[in-house]
């Protein structure tokens, strides 16, 4: 037992507090009183303690009299969790047990811990321990409560079961006191279940016994819970069947298994008793998780994840958190993983889950000296018991050391050091001891800088002796023109005095004085006659992390990503002012070469985009809505610096940065609206005429919803600046209504649907906005439902709509949601466009609203050119494309088939309405205008100067203008 000093005033204080409720709950175990110096000290230990032995004081007898020799192993737990199961009928009742079961031995462990009489590892063994005997004996009561209602699943073996995955800590039984638990059921076949009158296909019985099982363990009732269970890393995440039978898990993870998943599967444990199943589902992972042969991708993805660990870092400042800190837990487990995937294929002792399984068999393998190994075993040990202390204490899911003075002191005195200032010297040390094993872990190439020593020089004193305008200029030029110096000058003063406003510490302006040479040193030999210009863009930058010496450092160590950002602030304003206003994009710049060489095929980039965001949403909780937007507006604004980035160099033509601009809007867009539809059916169920898929997976059931993009969304034309321009339908009848507790009407549901998902997009957090949106597209207008009925909008459009607006459907599309509702709108909209008009008066129409557009958008100032509403602009091609479809659609069908005015414009010219040549002229007249306006928008001006090139090009479409439309 700790030893209470003078130290502990507070845990003092608590303890005592704590016994006097207990006291008052205590009742009949009076006998309880002798203990009261210990009870009060243990309570003073852990808040989950005092308030568990308040409610079950008949527990702590129980520790008291048994000692160390409570049940903590898994047969035991397992047989009597099995023994208070017995005879349970109900299911409330069984969800108590469960939890009762828990929190009494969890209660006895944290005990154990917390007055030092057990070891670490056992702890993490017997936390272990207990997760499998409640998940395994939960599973068992259900499975044979399905087999008695839906009939037994049978197979080659005998009956089927659902074989659990346990993933991460739990696989490797070293499951942390307050964690969740990462599960992936699977089943071995498909068929029907046997011995019923109504039998069930073994998919839908797995199912609804999984759905049961996770209710079981993760509701949060007047007990509290289990366990949080997270489905996310089964085979296609949150949007995957909550089970899978063996082939099918067998083609996903051949055909489309990622790095990560190979990871993640390391720590893989079949949680069932072995069997002829279980070593079937074992040959299937095996040579997936484990290559026979090293490959260098294996190597490439670790240098990636390494790096996505450091930025993560970088990005939440996790200084103070012994799991996801520099030096933290998963530094150890990624460096213990990191082996067994580049190894684990020719060495099978590699093949383990636990961290020191691991690190033994990389010792007995001469992989690592045993030293190394000793101390840093020793060091991982260290950290988990830390962070079993912080989560005993509240039993909370924490690995951040706490701000509070009671905490500290419990950390502090279970960790037997004298105080809390000592306390965090020993974890400093221990931190970064495992920092630098992890840092030589798949270390970068590191390439000479080849300085020319004699202008680095010039560079360094230039900014290091504090020279005066003339003399600076004398010094600088050349290489520099005098101009050219006088303005470098100027900005390095200006940010001098801006460096007054912080407290840097000696680290960080060591590290800025190092830094600012090598900036002007790259100034120079790149860019002489810009470099006042880009110097002022780039200190904009460096004043903006000036506080965050890991982005100096970055900046420092990286020379190619120095040399990126350079480039990047000299090509573009834009650029420069979204890495100034969002820091964390210059981890983005760690992959130059990934910057200049981006695939321009959509599918590929949709599949890449949508690969990329689920691994970043994988580990925030379902319900932390404001971590998810942030993150969100991050993985959307990294993304676009990199397609910046791209077109800045030259290597992605326009058609293909809108392209992919568009796809990327389209999957964060598709991710905010399964979020959206999760918030508001947990708040009011789903619309009662669709199926019961719909909640469990929104983007591919029948959730009778549907997103349509307009405009740049709808012709695939986004910018970096657009809005979207998006119109919600539903097909909800009248009648419906929703089926939660806190019922609603199905057009109300949709109506909240829409607000939320608007919510999710509009919102403007500390990284900007999602994405701007604009609504005014639906039928009637801002005075129209936010969520308009499919039935509805037919009508509107056959009957009221205006010819804008049925030019504005011309560049309409389906983008995400119920597949039925989207076909739906395609017929609507092919339908409507197909409409036969009076190509006078249509012509009249287009006219009429192009002089209106003109005269209330076009700035006349002679501030250069605007390319969007001049005569022979990009809106002239754009209402050119509108008038063929809606004058002639009706003769040629297929000018309806796409929304986008490129491929509209091959139609034209197939159906005739244009000859070859025309249309060829229009189509590279509209990129380039496309293109110039691209670079206008990352140069920050929004006029172009009236180059000869582009003054042929606005000729030559007024004059197909007025031969179409004149």
């Amino acid at each position: 037992m700790p030893t209470l000093q003078r130290n502990n005033r507070i845990m003092i204080e608590r303890g005592a507090q704590f016994w006097q409720r207990f006291c008052d709950a205590m009742g009949g175990h009076s006998a309880l009183l002798s203990h009261s110096n210990l009870l009060t000290e243990v309570f003073g230990l852990s808040e989950f303690i005092a308030e568990q032995a308040i409610r079950h004081p008949e527990w702590v007898t129980e520790i008291i009299s048994q000692g160390e020799h409570l049940c903590h192993n898994h047969s035991s737990y397992a047989e009597h969790l099995r023994q208070s199961l017995y005879g349970i009928e109900h299911e409330n009742d069984f969800h108590q047990a469960l939890r009762h079961f828990r929190h009494r031995h969890m209660m006895s462990i944290a005990w154990r811990d917390l007055t030092n009489v057990q070891i670490i590892e056992d702890s993490l063994k017997q936390v272990s321990e207990l997760a499998d005997a409640l998940i395994l004996e939960a599973y068992q009561w259900l499975y044979q409560r399905h087999c008695e209602h839906y009939g037994t699943p049978v197979g080659e073996h005998g009956p089927l079961p659902m074989l659990i995955l346990g993933m991460g800590k739990l696989g490797g039984r070293e499951l942390n006191f307050s964690s969740d638990i990462d599960l992936i059921f699977s089943f071995p076949a498909k068929g029907h279940t046997e011995g019923s009158r109504k039998p069930i296909e073994n998919q839908q019985f797995f199912n609804r016994l999984a759905q049961k099982l996770i209710s079981a363990l993760a509701k949060i009732t007047a007990d509290g819970q289990v366990f949080r269970v997270d489905m996310r890393l089964r085979p296609f995440g949150e949007s995957g069947p909550l089970t899978m039978h063996f082939a099918a898990l067998e083609d996903y993870y051949q055909e489309q298994g990622r790095h990560w998943e190979r990871f993640a599967m390391v720590k893989a444990r079949i949680m069932n008793p072995p069997d002829a199943y279980t070593e079937e589902l074992e040959d299937i992972l095996t040579p997936f998780t484990f290559r026979r042969y090293l490959d260098f991708t294996t190597i490439d993805a670790l240098r990636s994840m390494k790096q996505l660990i450091a930025r993560e870092i970088r990005r939440r400042r996790l200084a103070d958190n012994i799991k996801l800190g520099a030096g933290g837990i998963r530094e150890v487990e990624f460096f213990a993983q990191s082996f067994q995937l580049i190894h684990g294929g020719r060495q099978p002792q590699l093949r383990t889950q636990s961290v020191k399984a691991t690190l033994e068999a990389l010792e007995k393998l001469n992989l690592i000296d045993q030293a190394t190994l000793n101390t840093l075993y020793a060091d991982y040990c260290y950290l988990r018991k830390v962070e079993h202390t912080l989560q005993q204490w509240r039993d909370e899911q924490t690995q951040t050391l706490p701000d509070e003075e009671w905490g500290q002191e419990i950390v502090f005195t279970v960790c037997k050091e004298p105080d809390y200032t000592a306390f965090y010297a020993s974890l400093h040390r221990v931190m970064a001891q495992i920092h630098a094993q992890f840092n030589q872990l798949i270390e970068e190439p590191q390439e000479s800088r080849g300085h020319n020593d004699e202008l680095f020089v010039k560079c360094r004193d230039a900014w290091q002796l504090g020279l005066d305008e003339s003399e600076f200029t004398q010094l600088m030029s050349p290489p520099l023109s005098e101009a050219a110096a006088a303005k470098c000058y100027h900005q390095l003063l200006a940010f001098r005095q801006q460096l007054r406003a912080y407290r840097m510490g000696e680290r960080g302006e060591e590290t800025l004085h190092k830094l600012i040479p090598e900036l002007l040193y790259v100034l120079t030999c790149q860019l002489p006659e810009q470099a006042g210009q880009v110097l002022g863009r780039v200190l904009d930058v460096v004043n903006a992390v000036t506080g965050r010496t890991t982005y100096l450092d970055l900046l420092l160590e990286n020379p190619d990503v120095l040399q990126q950002l350079v480039k990047l602030c000299h090509h573009s304003g834009w650029i420069s002012e979204q890495i100034q206003r969002f820091p964390l994009l210059l981890d983005e710049l760690l992959t130059p070469l990934y910057l200049q060489q981006q695939n321009a095929d959509i599918f590929i980039s949709k599949q890449h985009y949508q690969d990329e965001l689920r691994q970043t949403l994988l580990r925030i909780e379902p319900e932390d809505t404001e971590l998810l937007m942030d993150s969100w507006r991050q993985f959307k604004l990294c993304q676009q610096l990199r397609i910046a980035a791209s077109d800045i160099s030259g290597s992605l033509p326009v058609e293909a940065v809108s392209d992919k601009l568009t796809v990327l809007a389209e999957v964060v867009l598709d991710s905010v609206i399964h979020e959206a539809w999760r918030q508001v059916s947990d708040r009011f169920g789903i619309p009662d005429h669709l199926n019961t898929g719909a909640q469990e997976c929104p983007a591919a059931a029948n959730t009778g919803f549907a997103v349509i993009g307009y405009g740049k969304l709808g012709g695939y034309e986004l910018g970096y600046g657009s809005d979207l321009d998006l119109v919600f339908l539903h097909n909800a009848p009248r009648t419906a209504n929703t089926t939660g507790s806190k019922s609603v009407s199905a057009q109300q549901f949709y109506i909240k649907l829409a607000q939320r998902i608007m919510h999710l997009l509009n919102t403007t957090t500390l990284f900007g906005q999602l994405y701007e949106t604009d609504l005014r597209l639906r039928p009637s207008g801002n005075s129209g439902l936010l969520c308009c009925h499919i039935d509805g909008f037919e009508h509107y459009q056959r009957h009221e709509a205006w010819t804008w607006e049925h030019q504005a459907l011309v560049r309409a599309r389906s983008i995400t949601g119920d597949k039925a509702l989207l076909a739906t709108f395609d017929s609507i909209r092919h339908q409507t466009l197909r409409a036969k008009r009076a190509r006078s008066e249509l012509q009249k129409d287009v006219v009429s609203m192009r002089e209106k557009m003109r005269a209330h958008l076009l700035n006349n100032k002679e501030e250069g050119v605007d390319l969007k509403q001049c005569e022979g602009g990009i809106t002239d091609i754009e209402f050119l494309t509108q008038y063929w479809v809606l004058a002639y659609a009706d003769e040629h069908p297929t000018l309806t088939r796409y929304s986008d005015n490129l491929r509209i414009l091959d139609a034209v010219g197939e159906a005739g309405l244009l000859p070859g040549e025309e249309v060829t002229q229009l189509q590279q007249g509209y990129l380039k205008l496309r293109d110039h306006y691209h670079q206008l928008t990352l140069a920050e001006h929004k006029y172009a100067s009236d180059t000869e090139v582009l003054s042929q090009i606005r000729q030559r479409v007024s004059e197909i203008w007025q031969q179409v439309l004149g």
